[in-house]
């Protein structure tokens, strides 16, 4: 019986036609430049989100971290969201590695940092503190893509104060496809931006880091130091093209299949369902303490697997199918139905 994994979209498999183009891809050595499949990968993610070049990376951490490095120097601060992926779930790199002060702020309710938070917490020019050098943002922010009114008040606010701009965009598309403009409409507005490829786009690894040419010089000198260099990463590389080419429209069908999980999860009483109009593909739901432990395991048995606590996120992609939104409401349907809200069982 087939497992529903709604923990992430980044539990994708690449598909048989994915894994035939990994297999014949043309190989070299990437550290030398000299990989054919790497290449085409960084020119083309470079000209779909409209930068001079791209830098290959192994995981969004890994390009997040590299655009810190490339941006800032020791002592530097970055502005970023106290539940930002850069900040909160990175292992703390940018200070671990890069000498680099986070200062985080809380987020706006639409996944924004207020430019009113960000006045406060740029530091003056002062031996006593740190430099304020960067603003990080992410799009989408927990599903919700960023209104593209606000970004044309963010760029022009940063570049006023000499701050540059980076994007965590891990799930830009699934925010361009949501909004119906070309990816550019939301990447122009920013000094680097970081595409991860291993998430509804379906690629087995990797992600890329899009900004300057001198930027990405700087990154790449970062990620060898890293130990980020890839000898004949081609193989991998070819999956993320395939992504790019093929697996970018159908996030559309990702963000109904989300709509439709909300609709159907909204008719069960004591249930409080978070999905908005700028959500794409992750549907929230506010769980009691107890049903946090027992919901979970009630679910696995079933044959669907769900992240514990008690916001529960449960995210749609590109392995998720039709049937199975049906198959996890009738779940959720048959707890309430027998058990209620309080249920141990």
């Amino acid at each position: 019986m087939k497992m529903i994994d709604l923990r992430s979209d980044t539990v994708t498999r690449p598909s048989e036609a994915m894994r035939a183009a990994m297999a014949v891809a043309e190989v070299g050595d990437d550290v030398y430049g000299e990989d054919p499949t790497v290449n085409r990968l960084e020119e083309l993610a470079a000209g779909m989100v409209g930068t001079e070049a791209a830098l290959f990376a192994a995981s969004g951490t890994q390009s997040n971290l590299l655009a810190l490095m490339a941006h800032c120097q020791r002592g530097d601060e970055y502005i970023v969201g106290q539940q930002a992926h850069t900040y909160k779930y990175e292992g703390g790199g940018a200070a671990v590695l890069g000498s680099i002060q986070p200062q985080p702020l809380d987020f706006e309710p639409d996944g924004t940092l207020a430019l009113e938070r960000i006045a406060g917490a740029i530091k003056p020019d002062d031996v006593h503190f740190a430099r304020t050098t960067l603003v990080c943002l992410e799009n989408t922010h927990n599903g919700l893509a960023l209104p593209l009114a606000y970004m044309e008040q963010v760029a022009p606010y940063c570049r006023e104060r000499r701050l540059r701009l980076h994007l965590d965009g891990a799930r830009v598309f699934n925010a361009a496809i949501k909004q119906q403009v070309p990816v550019t409409a939301i990447t122009r507005h920013f000094d680097s931006i970081s595409v991860c490829l291993s998430k509804g786009l379906g690629a087995p690894v990797g992600s890329v880091l899009c900004g300057s040419q001198n930027l990405i010089a700087r990154a790449r000198r970062w990620r060898k130091v890293l130990g980020g260099g890839m000898r004949q990463a081609g193989i991998l590389a070819a999956g993320g093209t395939y992504a790019l080419q093929n697996n970018i429209e159908r996030l559309a069908e990702d963000h109904r299949h989300a709509a439709l999980l909300a609709e159907g999860l909204r008719r069960l009483p004591d249930l409080q369902i978070d999905h908005g109009p700028a959500q794409t593909n992750m549907v929230f739901v506010a769980l009691a303490p107890r049903l946090a432990v027992v919901l979970p395991r009630f679910l696995k048995e079933r044959n669907i697997l769900v992240s514990g606590g008690q916001r529960l996120r449960l995210v749609t992609h590109l392995d998720i199918e039709r049937p199975d939104i049906d198959t996890v409401i009738q779940a959720f349907t048959e707890y309430f139905a027998c058990c209620g809200i309080y249920c141990t069982c």
